[in-house]
């Protein structure tokens, strides 16, 4: 424990990302959540980026495995050697133990994914484990001040769900957790492909359309992508133009349970803090935010003023770092 060489970790152990803050330095780490092993003997073969560049082109004794699933661990084993790795990646000759690991994990969450997150922690080498919910790190990432009897409206949306939130007085007042995020998104561009144009794509490629075209409003102008996949028809590769509006019809029905979230959210906010809410805005933070024209769709649908976070990709993370740095201050949003 009072190793001078062990250090303080903070962890945004996300379904698509996992983003690593070490005290004192910063951000140090963002690398896709995703392990590819080898099937005949169990031995992981790559990690992070290098595992991504595997995945959808491995053979029968490669598999690429994604440990969670909807912002929790589904698959144990593979989540442990996922953060060892990440962090053996980061840590070569700068220390040699870690004191303390704080984590983030969605609002929503059952007590027993909650140690599984904490489980996984400890067998990475990790002597003290916390963990804070994301909503909680995304605002203090972006500088809001949760200490305050104010109320701040936050909505993350991650890779595996969307995670709303009124916070007040260090707490978290009202919590609306959906199990809908990017990785939905990606799923319905692809049964999009297939259904309309006869054409099977993979995860990758679906979410390179979502980055490029994918939009909640009209574009002005519409945008244009060209799109390689497989004929379902003729079952030969085929190429197809498709543009920004078929996509969005793809996302329309996944960024409308969004917007129901967030209204049933308010719906519930006790009035003083709706009023905060309705003199502060909604804050979106989590790689979904930088869907195009989200921040305007929601403000439509809500009849809020809504912004779109400075770097929303990294918001919890950077949240789970202040909390590492400053433990004193954040105390009480922390839990075992």
């Amino acid at each position: 424990m009072f190793n001078p060489f062990s250090v303080d970790v903070a962890i945004d152990l996300g379904t698509a990302n996992t983003l690593i803050h070490i005290k004192d330095k910063g951000i140090v780490l963002n690398e896709p959540s995703i392990v590819a092993i080898r099937r005949s003997s169990g031995k992981v073969e790559a990690i992070g980026l290098e595992a991504l560049h595997m995945h959808e082109r491995t053979h029968k004794d490669i598999e690429t495995i994604r440990p969670l699933n909807d912002g929790v661990i589904a698959d144990f084993e593979v989540a442990e050697s996922l953060i060892k790795g990440l962090i053996k990646r980061v840590k070569p000759g700068t220390f040699t133990g870690i004191r303390r690991m704080v984590i983030c994990v969605p609002s929503g969450i059952t007590e027993v994914e909650k140690r599984a997150v904490r489980d996984s922690a400890q067998y990475a080498g990790a002597k003290e484990v916390k963990l804070i919910d994301e909503p909680m790190a995304a605002a203090i990432g972006i500088g809001l001040n949760v200490t305050e009897p104010v109320g701040n409206m936050i909505v993350d949306i991650g890779g595996g769900t969307t995670e709303i939130a009124v916070i007040a007085l260090s707490g978290i007042v009202v919590d609306e957790s959906i199990r809908i995020g990017g990785n939905e998104l990606d799923a319905a561009i692809v049964q999009y492909f297939k259904k309309h144009h006869n054409l099977l794509i993979g995860q990758r490629t679906a979410e390179r359309i979502k980055c490029e075209i994918g939009s909640a409003m009209k574009l002005d102008p519409e945008l244009e992508l060209t799109v390689k996949g497989r004929d379902l028809v003729s079952g030969v590769p085929k190429s197809r133009t498709v543009s920004s509006e078929d996509v969005r019809e793809a996302l329309r029905a996944a960024i409308n349970q969004i917007a129901a979230a967030v209204v049933r959210a308010l719906e519930v906010t006790p009035p003083e803090l709706g009023g905060d809410v309705l003199e502060r805005g909604i804050m979106l933070t989590g790689g979904g935010a930088l869907l195009k024209g989200l921040g305007e769709y929601l403000r439509e649908r809500t009849e809020l003023p809504v912004f779109v976070a400075e770097d929303p990709l990294t918001a919890v993370v950077r949240g789970t770092g202040k909390v590492l740095e400053e433990p004193e201050m954040f105390l009480r949003v922390l839990s075992d």
